[in-house]
């Protein structure tokens, strides 16, 4: 049976104060897709976007998409603080970690080891500064299987004592919204997710 993770989500954030709101480390792919959870979470949180993708390639495409990020989080109206954490590009990391997965479809094993390289740099990150919770911006994607994410994130959260914050911002039209916050603040939208491997395989 699968969970309603953005209800369970909603619960949480429900329950947290905003006269003194927590902190959270926020895994971030790309601008689009942050636009509308930084629109969300913001209200609640403190946000410090941590800017790990060694999965995405050329370099040019990973600078591009990072130098989008920064300019988002420096344009964007938001009730609390947003920052920002550059991490290291770890390209040569990600392709030993997939190594022998190179042929496995989107959305598989692949894509799997990826959202737990991510998220698992996030959990150290967030455990060794002292965040309140860490979470990913990932399950806002059709393309991207928040079961899974939430899954391991949920993993990662017991064994780094640090808490997760579950997600599907895809519901309540958040994929839509993204699409739309992209073309007001003039956003790059990638056509593939971020990998060599993927760019055959999305057409969006």
């Amino acid at each position: 049976m699968k969970i309603n993770y953005n209800e369970k989500m909603k619960e949480i954030i429900s329950n947290l104060s905003l006269d003194n709101p927590p902190s959270i480390l926020l895994h971030s792919c790309c601008a689009p897709c942050s636009s509308t959870v930084i629109s969300i979470l913001s209200n609640y949180f403190n946000i410090t976007v941590i800017y790990y993708n060694p999965n995405i390639e050329p370099f040019e495409e990973y600078e591009k998409r990072k130098e989008e990020q920064i300019r988002l989080i420096n344009t964007l109206p938001t009730k609390n603080k947003v920052s920002i954490i550059d991490a290291d590009y770890d390209n040569d990391l990600f392709h030993k970690k997939v190594k022998s997965l190179e042929h496995e479809k989107e959305g598989g094993a692949r894509c799997s080891v990826c959202y737990y390289m991510r998220l698992e740099y996030t959990a150290k990150v967030a455990k060794n500064q002292g965040f309140d919770y860490f979470g990913t911006t990932l399950s806002v994607s059709p393309y991207k299987n928040a079961q899974k994410l939430n899954e391991i994130g949920q993993r990662l959260a017991l064994e780094y004592q640090v808490p997760f914050l579950v997600s599907d911002f895809k519901k309540e039209n958040g994929y839509k919204n993204s699409i739309i916050l992209s073309k007001k603040y003039n956003l790059y939208r990638q056509n593939y997710c971020g990998c060599t491997y993927s760019k055959p395989n999305l057409d969006n």
